[in-house]
């Protein structure tokens, strides 16, 4: 037996649980599949920047979010040669941006926590899409059949719903990522300051997440043998440590604090630019929106941000298309679905048009950025430290000042 269903939205991450909330605030129910058996925080924690907060506004969870973090006042970059700041930037200087590095379950927690009882559903795989008329049907491992006039695909780089509407699986960089959590018991004594620190072929920050929690990252790209890394936490520790030697020590000591559990490493990947430009963000009544619509590399921090954006443009275009009553006509004829649907595929079209520019950009602008970051030689460490870590700043800033808007639409579909 079919369930009729509104908006299934399959992935409970930062792209789904942002996209089933702004549907809630504007009064469209949805339901939140989710594969695993709990809201996945994978990761540890994420850099948020002034277009996610602006994001997290719109719909309604950034003040409790800036109640547990930290807002990181600037970065300072450590040299290579002598392990001495190089550069210092203040981000309040440049525009007064917000930056602060989140949680990541405590951003998923704020999100979900906002949502109706029964919207997000645990081990709830999706097995196979299929086209009936005007709706998709999506069926799931338990046996159960979703009907649903919008069907979005939020869940990540192996998405099943980006793969439907024709995506490769996104491409390898040939770098390798190791991220840190660590939690004291007493006040970290750190500040509240981004470091990081460039050498040949690697890249090492590390972030505040509040005044006992602190988040690090390491990348580089491995040989043969650092493959056997990924699953070996003692071994990973080892392996950081005799790579970042000319750390200060208060930095080498975080990365020795941190237990086996706060360790975890992963391929970076990336979605080749292009392929969002003559790609399918969306046909018909489906669409693919965070990492399933366009991954991309750490190296500028806009991942969870675009997923952030993502959700609120979404929300907006979609709820349009739901709520707006039918015509006269389409009443008398008895098309009432016919209508909707079409006022779907164009609100999906709207989505897509006002996203795709801006996703292109923050994946060229990151892939950029870990060229220019981790790219071997005197000479690119030279440029890297006098002139294209200043650029690298300025590009980043640039690209969080933006802003998707608020949740409020104007009734033009």
């Amino acid at each position: 037996m079919d369930i009729a269903v509104d908006v299934v939205i399959v992935g409970a991450g930062i792209a789904g649980l942002t996209t089933s909330l702004g549907l809630y605030r504007l009064g469209v129910e949805s339901i939140v599949l989710e594969s695993w058996d709990s809201l996945r925080s994978t990761g540890f924690a994420l850099t948020l920047w002034t277009n996610a907060w602006r994001a997290l506004d719109a719909v309604g969870v950034g003040d409790s979010l800036r109640q547990q973090h930290f807002q990181i006042q600037g970065a300072l970059v450590l040299s290579s040669i002598s392990g001495l700041a190089t550069s210092e930037t203040s981000f309040h200087a440049k525009g007064n941006h917000e930056v602060r590095c989140v949680k990541r379950k405590k951003l998923l927690e704020a999100l979900a926590k906002e949502l109706p009882t029964g919207t997000i559903r645990l081990s709830s795989k999706v097995v196979c899409i299929e086209e009936s008329g005007f709706f998709k049907l999506v069926h799931l491992s338990d046996g159960t059949i979703l009907k649903t006039k919008v069907l979005i695909g939020c869940d990540g780089v192996n998405s099943v719903v980006a793969k439907w509407l024709g995506f490769k699986k996104p491409t390898f960089t040939g770098r390798y990522a190791i991220v840190g959590f660590t939690e004291s018991k007493d006040s970290h004594g750190y500040g509240t300051k981004s470091i990081q620190f460039f050498e040949s072929g690697v890249r090492f920050g590390c972030r505040p997440c509040d005044d006992k929690t602190l988040f690090w990252y390491y990348t580089w790209v491995p040989s043969s043998q650092d493959k056997e890394l990924q699953d070996n936490p003692a071994t990973m520790k080892q392996f950081v440590l005799s790579k970042v030697e000319k750390l200060p020590a208060q930095l080498r000591a975080i990365i020795e604090s941190t237990e086996p559990d706060g360790f975890m490493s992963y391929r970076l990947a990336y979605r080749r630019p292009w392929e969002l430009l003559w790609g399918n963000i969306n046909k018909s009544n489906v669409c693919v929106a965070g990492d399933a619509f366009h991954p991309m590399t750490p190296d500028i921090g806009q991942g969870g941000g675009a997923a952030l954006e993502d959700g609120v443009v979404l929300a907006r275009c979609v709820a349009e298309a739901l709520l707006k009553e039918p015509s006269e006509e389409s009443k008398e004829k008895g098309e009432e679905d016919k209508e909707q649907h079409e006022r779907i595929e164009m609100g999906l079209n709207k989505y897509a048009k006002e996203r795709r520019w801006r996703a292109f950009e923050l994946i060229t602008t990151s892939y950029f950025a870990g060229f220019v970051q981790q790219s071997e030689g005197k000479i690119m460490s030279f440029l890297r430290e006098k002139f294209l870590a200043s650029y690298l700043r300025g590009l980043l800033l640039k690209r969080a000042d933006f802003d998707c808007g608020r949740l409020n639409f104007s009734g033009a579909l």
